[in-house]
């Protein structure tokens, strides 16, 4: 048998990070591959980025072009994949094997759809210095010429005006294979599993309810939250953000993924009952390859229809048949939820730079942003305003798809009036300015903690109160709440029914008037001047569990992170006039 040149070798195994980082939410908004790789290594997990130099990496590419050119060379290219992740211990062997053969065919074809040079294969890989990748070059949406209409500043509503309750989940993440007992600290990306190796003479065993550590979710802890979130009702609607398997991305199927979308969408009905509508979006985790979404123009059996079509069928008693027959299209929607305020939930799985399907075409894939538009035209004129749900945060997405989105928010600002994400895990937010001067600020996107205890957290949900139903209503946030499940507690001595804590309620933790975008704002010049004020965010941030404070370097970039409504806007940090000149430096060494 011919074998591959040891370059292509360790070239294809960058061609897996993509893969193996959706294991692990980064919270950066560039090189997250770079930062994936720092974490996972810290699991025990080993690779050396020195190996891999700029001049190298093309060579393997035109390496890796020529030998697809030819079918007969796909499995040696998979066998070298595999055989890379092997030797430079980026998992182990059963990891690496299993998760070469359940990529390797629509991954392989991207690659080979896709118009990729080196240069740019390489620049995605280790950033702008060793090329360019035009393939991500930018694109524009059209917006109507209706000009904007006047911003009026958002103000309080008159006491005791009506209000909503909306329970917001997100990032679930239901380990089938979790138990209690079994070593919590393993050489796989995920532990806390019947056949979880411990890697030490120690062993730190799985809790009942759940682990602080790279573990997943038991049922009975889901179960528990949804039985514990229906008691402390009653909820007006319900927003979810998806993520609903596991995190063994390396051994899932279409009907495991199928099976858990059907047991948790249930579970989620029979709960909360059939008087309370569920709002669901698409997360990355929901389809096998882990963060293969092809766009629409992708038939047969690589396409995302086999997804799409179940979800539509379990999502039915919550939505009309329009916003089915989109979801079905794309894997998004729009509906009404009362009169006067809509709900857009998109599939940010376009967006998403380790969604390798983009590689054939990532400009405005599904044309879901230019719907967005017209469907936020259609409200303006109307009157309506809208939330916007999705699972990955905008400012984590492809540039110009993130450039695309900002522009609409600043547009459509008198419209949009509530943006909902997840995927990072951890309790956040982020700011989004207006475009000529960037200082005034006109939205803000809420980042909801995890349902999931991955990575060393407690599991989590949100309660989101929202001006309401009645005339004028702004729709705006006016506050919200976090519950935990502090592990250390109930894992002590487990009962039937532990109690879920309010970790903190935002005005009166932040001591904030409203959760309007200047307040946040606001709150971010606190957080500059007052260093306690930032550590409680901290705290808060990571749902109770952290161990040490953020400081220096650390606290420079979670500011200049929070500001960073767009992918390139750290840049935009330079107007905290506070900082010292090399303030740019610092925050690219924190998120980098």
């Amino acid at each position: 048998m011919m074998r591959l040149p040891a370059s292509l070798t360790a070239c294809s195994l960058l061609l897996l990070l993509p893969l193996f980082a959706s294991c692990h939410p980064t919270h950066t908004l560039e090189k997250n591959k770079l930062v994936f790789m720092e974490q996972f290594s810290s699991t025990g997990s080993r690779f050396n980025w020195k190996n891999v130099t700029c001049p190298l990496c093309k060579a393997v590419f035109a390496i890796l072009d020529i030998a697809l050119l030819s079918n007969s060379n796909e499995e040696r290219v998979a066998q070298a994949v595999g055989e890379a992740c092997i030797r430079l211990r980026l998992a182990d062997e059963r990891v690496c094997r299993n998760i070469t053969e359940l990529f390797k065919d629509d991954f392989i074809q991207a690659l080979r759809e896709s118009v990729l040079w080196p240069s740019e294969a390489c620049a995605v890989l280790l950033g702008p210095s060793c090329g360019k990748f035009d393939l991500y070059a930018p694109w524009n949406i059209t917006l109507p010429k209706v000009p904007k209409p006047p911003v009026t500043p958002p103000s309080l509503p008159k006491p005791g005006s009506p209000q909503s309750r909306v329970l917001f989940l997100t990032d679930i993440h239901w380990d089938q294979e979790y138990e209690a007992g079994s070593t919590a600290d393993c050489n796989e990306p995920l532990c806390c599993r019947k056949d979880s190796v411990s890697k030490s003479w120690w062993k730190r065993t799985a809790g009942y309810w759940g682990t602080y550590s790279n573990c997943d979710l038991p049922l009975r802890t889901v179960d528990n939250l949804l039985d514990n979130a229906a008691r402390t009702g009653p909820w007006d609607w319900v927003y979810w953000t998806g993520d609903i398997p596991a995190h063994n991305v390396w051994s899932q199927t279409r009907k495991q993924q199928l099976s858990e979308l059907s047991v948790i969408s249930r579970l989620i009905y029979k709960h909360l009952g059939p008087n309370v509508t569920v709002y669901p979006a698409v997360g990355n985790h929901e389809s096998t390859p882990v963060n293969s979404f092809p766009p629409p123009f992708v038939h047969g059996n690589r396409s995302s229809a086999w997804l799409y079509d179940a979800m539509a069928e379990e999502w039915a008693p919550w939505l009309p048949e329009q916003a089915l027959k989109t979801l079905r299209y794309g894997g998004f929607y729009t509906v009404e939820i009362q009169p006067g305020l809509r709900l857009v939930s998109l599939n940010m799985n376009f967006c998403a730079r380790e969604n390798f399907w983009l590689m054939v075409n990532s400009t405005d894939p599904a044309n879901q942003l230019q719907w967005l538009v017209h469907i936020l035209q259609a409200s303006e004129d109307k009157g309506e305003k809208v939330h916007i749900i999705g699972h990955i945060p905008p400012a984590l997405c492809l540039g110009s798809w993130s450039w695309n989105y900002y522009h609409i928010v600043n547009r459509y600002e008198s419209t949009i009036t509530g943006q909902f994400f997840g995927h990072t895990h951890v309790d956040e937010f982020k700011m989004f300015y207006d475009e000529a001067t960037l200082t005034r600020p006109l939205g803000v996107a809420f980042i909801a903690p995890s349902v999931t205890t991955f990575i060393n957290l407690n599991p989590g949900y949100r309660a989101y109160y929202v001006d309401g139903n009645y005339k004028g209503s702004s729709r705006l946030v006016l506050d919200y709440e976090s519950y935990i499940l502090n592990l250390t507690e109930v894992n002590h001595s487990p009962e039937p029914n532990p109690k879920w804590t309010l970790l903190y309620r935002a005005t009166e933790a932040y001591g904030l008037p409203s959760l309007f975008p200047s307040d946040w704002d606001g709150l971010i010049q606190t957080f500059i001047k007052d260093d306690r004020v930032f550590q409680k965010f901290w705290y808060y941030r990571h749902k109770g569990h952290i161990s040490t404070p953020c400081t220096e370097t650390c606290k420079t970039g979670q500011i200049c992170n929070l500001r960073s409504g767009r992918y390139d806007m750290i840049a935009q940090c330079s107007y905290l006039n506070d900082f010292e000149e090399n303030f740019l430096q610092a925050a690219g060494t924190t998120l980098c």
